[in-house]
């Protein structure tokens, strides 16, 4: 390890530093807390989330990276481009709604989920989550891939005596170590062939492997692909999603709905375009087919979901996160064929922030709805309109978007995005399904906002809603109406600078 020169750029960590340290510190307070006060933990975190989040500020000025290689000051581990810091920002973001969102879920379950480990695990998986997209190395990136994913399988399965949970749990984990696994054996392989753990060192030295070493070198790219696949929900890598949803806490759902995706999708970016560019067309008709084949799937099991049926509203989210991550691999296969890869990550990294910002305020509705109606099934939501309106037009707002329709235009621009896209990439084939993938999911997303305005069967039922909970679905909604104001954000903040 004597090359590396130990010189460290705090400022450049301290977002994803900050929430591991703050999650040190409240796994040790629940130690000498009692229990009357363990709520003060989930406002420690909150707060924790909110300075992560802040120290993205000072970063904007420029590029820094840290734990670089001596003789090369090229060859970071650790990199704060724009493209870190917009992912950090969704990363950091997502996990302080879904902190605000378990304050009030943690107060209903009675102490039947623990309260210091549950925010220990919360605030360690998001520091992960923030590691990864800074990662330029195979190694940090495997790290960090797996503080994020590790405490999540434990997030899931955190009630008491919850056999579903338990089940949730066991499953996620399950198809998650599978990908770990093929993943590491990919990886290894990719560092066999090029003697480097660096992404950028790796896309010179592939281009370049001895004959003997190639076919090594092809297994390993389409071995790490799967591994990604994986993380991504990506089908036929997605059968864990549903259940895991239903059975995990609802604020952990909208947590693996968000951060999860990106977790996965900055990781497939930076071991594609940044390590792998060169193996394009590998990736590049392999992830086209996977997002054809993703999207399709998710919106169809999402347009099966019977109204009546237990957890329907969960399920149906569930799905159709799975056909909103198809949408998000149509400008990464993208970047195989395009010239300018850099314009179609972009489109990718805006898609996740409209993604991020409606997905967890139509969670957040849910736990507020999943207070009174425990088995929230899709006809719990008949009448809304009449009982809180707020709630109703919030939950009609974030489902017109991720249908694409106004006065969600925050959905419809980056689907145009996402679309465009694949058309600038010749890909025309692929915005043909996803036309018809948008048809199909309008279907299912106007069924349920129609369902919020129908007169309700009996007396609407008038609920106090608690702060955090309040706060959790206006500061996605603001944020939601913003962004459909000025669009034209997004992208001008998207733009990645990864290269």
């Amino acid at each position: 390890m004597s090359t590396l020169v130990q010189s460290v750029d705090w400022l450049a960590i301290a977002p994803p530093t900050i929430a591991a340290v703050v999650g040190l510190v409240v796994l040790v307070a629940d130690l000498f807390l009692d229990e009357r006060r363990k709520a003060l933990l989930g406002w420690v975190s909150v707060a924790g989330l909110a300075v992560a989040a802040l120290m993205l500020l000072p970063l904007l000025d420029g590029d820094r990276a840290t734990f670089c290689l001596a003789g090369d000051p090229h060859l970071c581990s650790y990199t704060a481009d724009r493209f870190t810091l917009v992912i950090q920002f969704l990363v950091l973001g997502g996990a302080l709604l879904a902190a605000l969102l378990s304050v009030t879920v943690l107060e209903d379950a009675k102490r039947r989920i623990p309260e210091g480990e549950f925010w220990f695990l919360l605030l360690s998986s998001a520091a992960g989550a923030a590691l990864l997209p800074a990662s330029r190395d195979l190694a940090t990136l495997v790290v960090a891939l797996e503080v994020a994913s590790l405490p999540a399988f434990a997030l899931v399965g955190m009630r008491y005596g919850d056999k579903r949970s338990s089940e949730a749990a066991l499953k996620f984990f399950l198809s998650s170590v599978t990908a770990t696994a093929v993943s590491l054996m990919g990886i290894s392989f990719v560092y066999a062939s090029t003697g480097s753990l660096y992404l950028t060192q790796i896309a010179d030295r592939i281009q370049h492997v001895d004959g003997q070493l190639h076919v090594l070198a092809q297994t390993g790219v389409v071995l790490t692909l799967v591994g990604f696949a994986f993380k991504t929900a990506a089908v036929p890598f997605h059968f864990w999603v549903p259940d895991t949803y239903v059975g995990a806490p609802l604020p952990v759902a909208a947590y693996l709905s968000v951060v999860g995706k990106a977790v996965g999708f900055s990781g497939l970016i930076l071991v594609t375009v940044v390590a792998l560019p060169s193996y394009s067309d590998v990736w590049g008709p392999a992830l086209a087919a996977l997002a054809c084949l993703t999207m399709t799937v998710g919106n169809v099991g999402a347009l099966r979901q019977q109204a009546t049926r237990a957890y329907s509203a969960v399920r149906l989210l569930a799905w159709s996160s799975v056909g909103q991550a198809g949408y998000l691999l149509v400008p990464i296969a993208a970047a195989g064929y395009s010239k300018d890869a850099q314009k179609a990550i972009g489109s990718t990294v805006a898609y996740a922030l409209m993604y991020a910002a409606i997905n967890l305020g139509a969670f957040a509705v849910a736990a507020l709805v999943g207070r009174t109606r425990t088995l929230n099934r899709i006809t719990d939501y008949r009448g809304l309109y009449a009982s809180n309106p707020l709630a109703a037009l919030f939950l009609a707002f974030f489902l017109l978007c991720l249908a694409g329709l106004p006065p969600g235009i925050i959905g419809l621009f980056a689907k145009v995005t996402v679309f465009s896209a694949a058309v600038d990439a010749g890909l025309g084939w692929l915005a043909v399904v996803m036309a018809v993938n948008v048809v199909i999911a309008l279907f299912y997303y106007l069924q349920w906002t129609t369902v919020l305005f129908r007169a309700p069967e009996g007396e609407p039922e008038k609920q106090r809603v608690p702060a955090p909970l309040t706060a959790a679905v206006a500061l996605s909604g603001v944020l939601g109406v913003a962004l459909s104001g000025a669009p034209q954000l997004v992208l001008r903040f998207s733009e990645t600078g990864l290269f």
